[in-house]
C-alpha cells in the first residue's frame, strides 16, 4: 500500500501542489522551515483527526487562502486503488471541520478512510513523550489504537462529550440527579470499551517484545496506570462498568468542589520502559528515548501489518536526530523489510547516504518540491 499521488491546494505555504510518489522510502530535504513537514502534515491528513500537528483547520489552510484547504490523494495497494479527498475548501458558511470523500462519494465518517490507508508518525514534538505530560502519551496510545481499531476514535469522543456535559452539570452546581445518572452511565460504558481496548494494544505489544531482538532499537514495556484499565481482564466488563458508574455517582461531591472529573480513563497514564535496562524511559537518556520510541513505533507497524494484511505509512520527521550513521543505516534497512512507503525528512541529503539508490529523493524548497536533493 502506498500513496501514488499527493495533490494540495492552498494547504500551509503550498498554494498548489502535485507530487507523483512512489513505493518504498520517500525522502525529502531542504532548509528548515521550507515545508518538509507540511507534506508530512498533509499526507496525515489522510486519517481520522486533526493531523500530526494537531492544528486548528483555519491555521492549517494557507494564509491569505479565502476557501480553505484541499488534500487529495491516490492510494494504491493490494485492496485495489483509492480516490481520497479531503479538507475544508468548498465548506458552507458555519461549517466547522474537515470533510471527506473516498472515490468522490462523501464518507459518512472520517474513519472509513482507515479501510483504505494506514499512517503512523513521529516527530520532534513527541521527543519529549516519555517526560511530559500524561496527556501526551494517552493520546499517542489512542492512536495506536485507532490506526487498529476504527471504532475506538468514536468511543474516545463520545466518552469525552458525556464528560464535558458532566463537568458542565457540576460547574453549574446542578443537582438533577437523572441528567447525571444518564451521563455517568454513558461515561462508563464508553470509558470501560476504551480501557479494553487500551489494554489490548499493550497486550499486544507485549506479546512481540523481544522479537526484534539484536535490533539497534530497545524493546519498549508498556504497562497502564489506571484504576479501570487495572480491572480489565480481571473481571466481566459489565462488573466494570458498575464500579465506574458507581464511583463516578459517589464522587460527585468532591468533583464538584474539584471542577471537574476525577474518575475514569480520561487520567490513565502509559508507563514505558526500557527493557534491556530495566530503567523508565523518563530516565533514560536523550537519544536512548528516541531509540525508544522508534522502536515502539516500528513494534507497532509490525503489528499493524500484521493485522490489516498490508504496512502501514510512516511519516517520520527529523527521525535521523539524536542518531548516528550506523543506527540511521539499521532503520533504513529496517523499513526496507517492512516493505511499506516511508517519508522522512532532513535538512542534508548526507544523512540518507545509506539509501542512495534505494529511495525517492525530493528537495522543498519555498512551496514547490521538485526531484533530487
Amino acid at each position: 500500500m502506498h500513496v501514488a499521488r499527493l495533490a494540495l491546494t492552498d494547504f500551509r505555504n503550498y498554494a498548489r501542489l502535485a507530487l507523483d510518489l512512489e513505493p518504498g522510502a520517500v525522502v525529502l530535504t531542504g532548509a528548515n522551515g521550507a515545508g518538509k513537514t507540511n507534506l508530512l502534515e498533509a499526507l496525515s491528513m489522510l486519517a481520522p483527526g486533526r493531523g500530526l500537528r494537531r492544528a486548528v483547520y483555519d491555521d492549517v489552510a494557507r494564509a491569505g487562502s479565502a476557501g480553505g484547504f484541499a488534500v487529495h490523494a491516490r492510494i494504491e495497494g493490494p485492496f485495489g486503488r483509492c480516490e481520497i479527498g479531503t479538507g475544508t475548501a468548498g465548506a458552507a458558511p458555519g461549517e466547522s471541520g474537515r470533510r471527506v470523500r473516498i472515490n468522490g462519494a462523501p464518507a459518512r465518517a472520517a474513519e472509513e478512510m482507515l479501510d483504505w490507508i494506514r499512517l503512523i508518525w513521529v516527530t520532534p514534538a513527541m521527543d519529549a513523550l516519555f517526560t511530559g505530560p500524561a496527556g501526551d502519551r494517552r493520546r499517542f496510545l489512542d492512536r495506536l489504537v485507532l490506526t487498529i481499531d476504527p471504532g475506538h476514535g468514536r468511543r474516545v469522543l463520545d466518552y469525552e462529550r458525556a464528560m464535558r456535559a458532566r463537568n458542565r452539570l457540576l460547574a453549574e452546581d446542578s443537582r438533577d440527579a437523572a441528567w447525571f445518572d444518564a451521563l455517568e452511565t454513558q461515561m462508563a460504558e464508553t470509558g470501560v470499551a476504551m480501557a479494553a481496548a487500551r489494554a489490548e494494544m499493550v497486550r499486544l505489544i507485549a506479546a512481540r517484545a523481544g522479537a526484534g531482538s539484536g535490533s539497534p532499537f530497545p524493546t519498549a514495556e508498556l504497562a497502564l496506570d489506571g484504576t479501570v484499565e487495572a480491572e480489565i481482564g480481571a473481571r466481566p466488563a459489565v462488573d466494570v462498568e458498575e464500579t465506574l458508574r458507581a464511583a463516578l455517582a459517589a464522587g460527585r461531591p468532591r468533583d464538584r468542589a474539584a471542577g471537574r472529573t476525577l474518575d475514569g480513563p480520561h487520567r490513565t497514564d502509559l508507563a514505558v520502559f526500557h527493557a534491556p535496562k530495566a530503567m523508565p524511559a523518563a530516565r533514560c537518556s536523550t537519544g536512548e528515548q528516541k531509540a525508544l520510541l522508534i522502536g515502539l513505533v516500528l513494534a507497532h507497524a509490525r503489528l499493524v501489518g500484521e493485522l490489516s494484511g498490508s504496512a502501514p505509512v510512516l511519516l517520520l520527521d527529523e527521525v535521523s536526530a539524536h542518531f548516528d550513521a550506523e543506527r540511521r543505516a539499521a532503520l533504513f534497512d529496517i523499513l526496507e523489510e517492512m516493505n511499506g512507503q516511508s517519508f522522512m525528512t532532513g535538512t542534508e541529503r548526507a544523512l540518507f547516504a545509506s539509501l542512495e539508490g534505494r529511495a525517492q529523493f525530493l528537495t522543498v524548497a519555498d512551496g514547490a518540491v521538485a526531484p533530487g536533493g
